[in-house]
């Protein structure tokens, strides 16, 4: 087998682009009504995977996930808070530090969200024998899971 039949790498990074620059918008105007609000998307969905960890999601935590800085994220985190997706909390840790939790919306956005990123997989392997797609998610999963995405 020659590397341009299991070079992974290029091929996985055209689709990060093919689908970095058509997704987000997209996703966000089906379940916002807007595509501008997809940095709400991006705050549940990091909040949500911090909480999943075992701790309440932080600002901090927030901005690791996204990989942005502290005050970037804190932007995002205020936005999602004045839109009704989260909400702040005093940290039961340190009350000096603001916990984040989702609100009702947030939830539901956030159950959107995992709906559509499922239909779009389905869409992009309709053409896929079942075995296949499974393996495929298999593989994404465990490649996130590997990289604590």
């Amino acid at each position: 087998m020659g590397v341009a039949e299991v070079d992974g790498g290029p091929a996985l990074f055209r689709l990060v682009r093919f689908w970095s620059r058509r997704w987000a918008g997209r996703a966000s105007e089906e379940l916002t009504g807007e595509s501008r609000h997809v940095q709400h998307i991006l705050v549940v969905e990091a909040a949500c995977t911090s909480a999943d960890e075992g701790e309440p999601p932080t600002v901090g935590t927030v901005a690791h996930q996204l990989g942005l800085d502290h005050s970037g994220a804190s932007r995002m985190v205020k936005d999602a808070v004045e839109a009704g997706y989260l909400a702040r909390d005093t940290s039961a840790r340190d009350r000096r530090r603001a916990s984040l939790r989702l609100t009702e919306s947030g939830h539901a956005l956030l159950a959107g969200s995992r709906q559509w990123q499922r239909e779009a997989f389905e869409e992009l392997t309709a053409g896929w024998e079942e075995a296949d797609r499974r393996q495929f998610g298999a593989y994404l999963r465990r490649l996130a899971d590997d990289v604590g995405a």
